[in-house]
């Protein structure tokens, strides 16, 4: 194995020989050579994926010939140039544009498998797809299978600065070398599209939503425009984070008003300008009014306004406005997670076609564990691009092990009620709840320039995990951990089961050990590393830990019932009646929705004080399982990234610890009661915990005028 793959550069895409004589063989003998329809680009990324793919997958050299009927064959082909022999056995009628079919033949004693569909990029979805069967060690005979994307926009939103540092990034910094572009053009940025096309995302938003206004001058649209050029055979759109104030910043206005005739004019002459060299740009993803951003707001209008008004310069190219709804303010006392639903739903149906409203999967911020946003319930009207973080801001970074997939799958599969029972969030996002217009979900990359891309070598199954569900948002978190480990690491079953039992057990693992029982940012402040439940002097009520946890000698939880902040009346009559009841409501969510005391008995008897602690204890035993599982997986994976994982497992186990620790101690200020039993003793004092400092931590946002 070379150094590049061992590292994890390739990620899933390392085509390594096929290990297995009997299923080489008959790879080999099925085949024997290749069709390729003539065309542009994108043919000719398949040309080469396949030379990479299918030379290295089956150690031969790929032989690319007409339609042969004395040889077994691949053929690539739209449905249109296929062999007129082959038509009768192909129906495409159900297939969308970037859909594909892909099917094993027997004609005249001779055996083809054919990749088809109605356009270039539905072949190579259809391309990557099959060379993912083979690594998977799958059969081609009776093979029969049809796919089509659910959802319209599947966009990775870097939040990458300009000069390369990453917001809430832990593997490096930006892949994107703006000093060096145009003119240097980085393998990254190839092997960065080839990897999204083979999981079907088909945007990037290449900046930071605290957005930069200088990536909107001629000087780095240049830059953007050698990208979009990278990009465009592989499918890939680019869309640019536009700052709302740019009209002031790079404009020389004197207002930025969405309702002001020189702002509009100032939009529609950059949308022209911008597609005019970047014929296929996407849009533009917009932060405004949150966090300190400008927006319609500082000139007393509203999100609708603003939306509106880039929509309209977008319009005439077919680009798209992505408003983003992570919006709360400092003169809310209320609760934050109310903020959203109360900005945006009153205004439901109001926005024009080619705008989305991005929401987060949660109210509040990304946390382990949230209910679902209830934006996804209340707008049937609007069309609502799912935000899903794949860097792990609060999840332990690039160091923990934690598969994020069975995060987005639990959301997903939450249940709205908008229309009745069976009303997901996942029939919200692709649009079948409602029959909406324009569908999309978004996803906080979690890439950088470190040589696995991802920090940590199992944090590209995040990545992967979020273009499959993007692409299909009904697709189970374990076949996605099936796919994964099986095209990155070993088809071995007694690697399979292990590893991928520990994946899909490391996302409750984090919640145990960090916020359990509905417990919410309890993270220290600013750079989110580690916990800080004491943190209460920050300027703003909302950005204190104290805010969301609310202990007390009575008690702890946020009650978000009548008798508290009312939150619950966001939600659908049957979720506020299930979760305002402490006999319905689900554990997992207690504290997110109660204020309860420290003796409230749980379902198995336990005080409340007791069920924290066993379940922050339960979280540190699950990392040591973690660790158990894989020192026997070493005979599987290569030396280096056997290693690595193993050293990320140990710093896990040590900070899951610190977690148990720190915040028991700090919560027993409160309660006056002794530990459970079954919790391990405290490693050191509680004034100990407070006194850690990080300044240096990775991540941490730029300080914004």
């Amino acid at each position: 194995m070379s150094f590049a793959m061992s590292n994890g550069y390739g990620l899933w895409l390392n085509y390594s020989k096929i290990s297995d004589e009997s299923m080489l063989k008959t790879y080999q003998n099925q085949l024997q050579s290749v069709l390729v329809e003539e065309g542009g680009e994108t043919m000719g990324a398949i040309k080469k994926e396949l030379k990479m793919g299918l030379g290295g997958l089956l150690g031969t050299e790929v032989r690319f010939k007409p339609f042969q009927a004395s040889e077994n064959q691949l053929i690539i082909s739209k449905y249109a140039g296929l062999p007129r022999v082959f038509k009768e056995d192909i129906n495409i009628d159900n297939l969308r544009g970037e859909g594909y079919m892909i099917k094993h033949v027997e004609k005249g004693g001779r055996s083809y498998v054919l990749v088809t569909g109605k356009e270039d990029i539905g072949l190579l979805y259809g391309t990557f797809h099959f060379l993912r069967m083979l690594k998977m060690h799958q059969p081609l005979a009776s093979l029969n299978l049809e796919e089509s994307p659910k959802v319209d926009i599947r966009m990775l939103n870097h939040w990458d600065n300009l000069d390369r540092t990453v917001e809430r990034g832990y593997a490096g910094f930006s892949i994107w070398n703006w000093q060096t572009l145009p003119d240097y053009i980085d393998q990254r940025y190839i092997d960065y599209a080839r990897a999204n096309a083979s999981i079907g995302v088909n945007g990037t938003a290449l900046t930071n939503v605290n957005a930069n206004a200088l990536i909107l001058t001629p000087q780095y649209l240049e830059k953007v425009k050698a990208l979009a050029q990278v990009f465009r055979p592989y499918g890939v759109k680019v869309y640019l984070t536009a700052r709302f104030s740019a009209p002031m910043e790079i404009g020389g206005l004197k207002t930025a008003d969405p309702l002001d005739p020189q702002v509009i004019q100032w939009w529609k002459d950059k949308a022209a300008e911008i597609y005019k060299s970047i014929p296929d740009f996407g849009g533009f993803l917009v932060k405004a009014n949150s966090e300190g951003q400008p927006g319609p707001q500082n000139y007393g209008r509203t999100h609708l306004d603003g939306a509106k008004m880039m929509a309209d310069a977008l319009a005439p190219y077919q680009g798209t406005v992505i408003w983003r709804a992570f919006v709360y303010s400092e003169h809310d006392a209320d609760d934050r997670a109310k903020q959203a639903y109360s900005e945006f739903v009153p205004d439901d149906g109001k926005y024009p076609d080619n705008v989305l409203i991005q929401v987060k999967n949660g109210p509040i911020d990304f946390q382990p564990r949230e209910p679902f946003h209830p934006m996804f319930g209340a707008m049937p009207n609007t069309p609502l691009m799912m935000e899903f973080q794949i860097t792990k801001e609060y999840l332990g970074f690039a160091t923990h092990l934690v598969y994020m997939p069975k995060l987005f799958e639990e959301v997903l599969e939450s249940d709205t009620y908008q229309k009745g029972e069976g009303s997901t969030v996942a029939k919200v996002v692709d649009g079948t709840l409602s029959n909406k217009r324009l569908t999309g979900m978004a996803g906080v990359s979690n890439i950088g320039t470190d040589a696995n891309w991802t920090g940590h070598p199992f944090g590209q199954a995040d990545w992967y995990g979020f273009g499959r569900l993007a692409w299909n948002p009904s697709m189970s978190s374990e076949k996605i951990a099936d796919e994964w480990l099986r095209c990155t690491f070993s088809n071995d079953k007694d690697f399979l089961k292990p590893v991928k039992q520990m994946l899909l057990e490391s996302r409750e693992a984090v919640v145990n050990y960090m916020n359990p029982l509905g417990l919410h940012h309890l993270f220290d402040t600013s750079h989110h590393y580690g916990p800080g439940p004491w943190v209460d002097n920050l300027s703003r009520p909302e950005w204190n830990p104290v805010y969301y946890h609310k202990a007390d000698e009575e008690g702890i939880g946020f009650d978000r019932t009548k008798t508290g902040s009312d939150a619950l009346s966001q939600y659908a009559p049957e979720l506020e009646e299930k979760f305002g009841n402490l006999e319905t409501c689900p554990e997992e969510y207690l504290l997110w929705f109660h204020h309860l005391p420290w003796d409230y008995q749980l379902k198995n008897g336990r005080t409340l004080w007791d069920g924290l602690g066993i379940k922050y204890q339960e979280g540190v035993d699950q990392v040591r399982e973690m660790i158990t599982t894989w020192e026997t997986m070493k005979p599987y994976v290569d030396e280096y990234r056997f290693n690595q994982v193993s050293m990320l497992l140990g710093i896990q186990l040590k900070e899951a610890k610190w977690w148990r620790d720190a915040c028991m101690l700090y919560f027993q200020t409160f309660s006056k009661m002794d530990f459970p039993k079954e919790m391990e003793s405290p490693e050191n004092t509680l004034q100990y915990y407070k006194s850690l400092k990080f300044p240096y931590a990775p991540g941490i946002r730029p300080q914004w005028d």
